[in-house]
């Protein structure tokens, strides 16, 4: 029985020394410094966009991760990344990705896109 319950320590430490460091607090909205619409925005991602993409980190889940996508010139799909084109993403689908037109009003999709901002 010890030599069960050592082994079952081993395995805990040696998770938590291989995936600790991807486990971290989620910050609240005033930690990230977001203001109200970007702070409406967080949780359509969070209902919304969450399952296929990450916002804080650079992995990909199911669809890319949007960390920084307006900092860079072009989306991964190759259009430039701009609130319009995004939009536009957003609204109509893309390849793997399902339209969310009938799912996100006009003033979500604008909260959504001011919280993109963000990351």
């Amino acid at each position: 029985m010890a030599h069960y319950h050592r082994y079952g320590w081993a395995v805990l430490v040696s998770f938590l020394l291989l995936f600790g460091c991807e486990m971290q607090r989620r910050k609240s909205d005033a930690e990230l410094g977001l203001n109200p619409q970007q702070a409406r925005g967080r949780r359509v991602f969070d209902r919304d966009c969450a399952r296929c993409h990450e916002a804080y980190s650079s992995r990909g889940l199911q669809g890319p991760s949007l960390e920084g996508i307006f900092r860079r010139k072009y989306l991964p799909s190759g259009m430039p990344a701009n609130d319009a084109r995004v939009s536009d993403v957003i609204l109509m689908g893309r390849a793997k990705m399902p339209s969310f037109r009938p799912a996100l009003t006009d003033q979500e999709l604008q909260d959504l896109i001011a919280y993109l901002h963000t990351l």
